[in-house]
């Protein structure tokens, strides 16, 4: 099912839709070292790369407004290495310390099952492919000047419109 995207806005703009028009935001984060940060309204949809900059300027937008966000949780993959593993921990507490800072709900949803949900594969082009059958117009790229889709940001949509689909109303 397609959803009908109105416009595809930036962070700016985001807080302004979502004030007039929305009685739920939802916030995808794919935490991952190429992840990204997807922010889905009634009609609108706005995806940046992931950096702790854009996750703190995304929180403060949406203080005390009606917000959930859903986390990928994610572990440190086997023959990781010890530096890269406790930096991953260290960032997926870092966001759910910013989470928590922000008072903004968040629930913690596996690569496994938002994947079932639109019948992706470990391979990171098929959430690029459903992403954009879901979402057509929706901007994938990380920058103007890219000529590939950044499939972070892809994967944080999915996770958002997972959350959409499944949001049981409390938080």
């Amino acid at each position: 099912q397609r959803r009908k995207i109105q416009r595809t806005v930036g962070f700016a703009d985001t807080k302004i839709y979502a004030e007039r028009w929305d009685r739920m935001i939802y916030i995808g984060i794919d935490p991952g070292k190429n992840g990204g940060i997807a922010v889905l309204g009634s009609d609108y949809v706005s995806c940046v790369v992931y950096s702790d900059t854009e996750l703190l300027n995304a929180c403060r937008m949406f203080e005390g407004m009606n917000v959930i966000c859903y986390l990928e949780h994610v572990h440190a993959m086997p023959k990781q290495g010890v530096s890269s593993t406790f930096n991953f921990g260290m960032n997926f507490g870092f966001i759910q310390g910013v989470l928590k800072a922000y008072e903004i709900p968040y629930e913690l949803v596996t690569p496994q099952k938002w994947k079932k949900e639109f019948s992706c594969t470990s391979d990171k082009n098929t959430s690029i492919e459903v992403c954009k059958r879901l979402f057509p117009g929706v901007n994938l790229k990380a920058t103007d000047r890219c000529k590939k889709d950044h499939d972070g940001i892809a994967e944080a949509l999915l996770i958002a419109e997972y959350g959409r689909r499944h949001y049981n109303g409390k938080s």
